[in-house]
């Protein structure tokens, strides 16, 4: 499986069809467009700081990806005629079989399912990449994100520290690509 090629579609709870596919550079203008029509809030559940805007050098670090050590996913729904970012997921491989996670929806459409149908996808191309577990750093207020991973089919193991939950979610073997 080639992650940089990556696309699928799903339905989501509302009947809506919702394209999950690789991030790209010429996404640039719309996951920009994307963070601006997110809350403080979300940002903050995301970055774990407030932001409003980004470097270009973190730009580039959220769009140029090798989707090999560093994976990124985009949910793209169609609305109005125009194909709108409306979330995104990734992972960055932080030691052998190791990646961390992270989730960005925007508030307009969460609580759809979109995070759900991210991880699931992100499951199988880790699993084909071989990897064997996935961590990620939650808010403990961040209620719905800690119920994806508790949902997500995976073994969770997780640990409170600092006003932070540690997430492992264990990796079941897969076809290496």
């Amino acid at each position: 499986m080639n992650a940089a090629h990556y696309a699928a579609t799903e339905r989501l709870r509302n009947g809506a069809t919702l394209q999950i596919r690789a991030l790209l550079p010429s996404d640039r203008a719309e996951m920009l467009a994307a963070v601006g029509r997110a809350s403080k809030e979300t940002l903050y559940r995301r970055f774990f700081a407030p932001k409003r805007s980004f470097s270009e050098r973190e730009i580039e670090f959220f769009l140029n990806v090798d989707f090999t050590s560093h994976v990124a996913l985009a949910a793209v729904l169609s609305e109005g005629g125009r194909q709108l970012i409306v979330g995104g997921a990734r992972y960055i491989v932080t030691q052998p079989g190791c990646a961390e996670l992270a989730f960005a929806i925007d508030d307009a459409h969460q609580k759809l399912g979109i995070a759900t149908h991210l991880i699931v996808h992100l499951i199988g191309i880790a699993r084909a990449a071989g990897l064997k577990e996935f961590v990620a750093e939650v808010l403990p207020e961040n209620a719905p994100m800690l119920k994806v991973f508790e949902r997500c089919g995976l073994a969770l193991t997780t640990r409170r520290e600092r006003g932070v939950v540690h997430v492992t979610l264990a990796l079941p073997p897969g076809a290496k690509a």
